[in-house]
């Protein structure tokens, strides 16, 4: 049986434009895969597909030998580009949401207040999400998605809107994650920061993985992570 996220053949398209094609991408537990490309490369699209929020046109997404379907929302959890909440929920509304959904045991609170502190939110607990500013809705929708405990974490550039000690967090909260057997993928448009997190990078260029390779392996081509990328990328 293979274990973790297997994808193959993944492929969607827009109104006969292909925005993902043929995409095959393997995230074990316990890694962290990186995701970057040019803007409309594909990125917000693959994630959107693997989390269920778009049907694709083609391909097939297991977890652990088995095709994923109505239980996705059990397996891989998003947290979106935009950082949408819900505008009359509360932060810890938000918390006690996905708390019943995703069927947490009791003692769930202690965990959900552990991550508004860390988050800075504590403050913040009984603020409607239309009065939160980006970067608080931001962090409302990271501690809702680390409290499902999903086996797949997917993050859409993560960092866009966060304050220095809110990345600085985001990035040991990930550690944690990874370290408890969480397989994890991001999309960024900062390399070297992705570099810093990532066992592995995957490049994508009009939808396809034009590059998939350790950071050791993408800086061996020689120059910059920056140089490689655009090398790579060039059309």
């Amino acid at each position: 049986m293979e274990r973790g996220l297997v994808v193959r053949g993944l492929t969607k398209r827009f109104d006969g434009k292909t925005a993902v094609d043929g995409l095959d991408v393997d995230l074990s537990p316990g890694e962290t895969v990186a995701v970057v490309g040019p803007n409309g490369a594909g990125k917000s699209t693959t994630f959107l597909c693997l989390a269920g929020l778009l049907r694709p046109d083609a391909g097939t997404i297991a977890f652990d030998g088995r095709p994923l379907g109505a239980e996705r929302g059990q397996t891989i959890a998003l947290i979106p580009e935009a950082p949408d909440v819900y505008p009359m929920l509360t932060v810890w509304e938000h918390l006690a949401f996905v708390a019943a959904l995703t069927r947490r045991p009791a003692g769930w609170e202690s965990r959900a207040e552990s991550l508004l502190e860390r988050l800075e939110l504590s403050g913040e607990r009984d603020t409607l999400g239309h009065a939160l500013s980006k970067g608080m809705r931001q962090k409302t929708l990271i501690a809702a998605t680390v409290l499902g405990d999903a086996p797949v974490l997917l993050l859409d550039e993560p960092m866009v809107g966060l304050d220095p000690l809110g990345q600085r967090e985001l990035r040991t909260i990930l550690a944690g994650l990874r370290a408890d057997g969480h397989a994890l993928m991001f999309s960024t448009h900062q390399l070297e920061s992705a570099a810093a997190l990532c066992d592995r990078m995957l490049i994508l260029d009009h939808g396809r993985v034009v590059a998939a390779a350790t950071v050791d392996e993408l800086r061996a081509r020689g120059g910059s992570l920056e140089d490689v990328f655009l090398d790579i990328t060039a059309t």
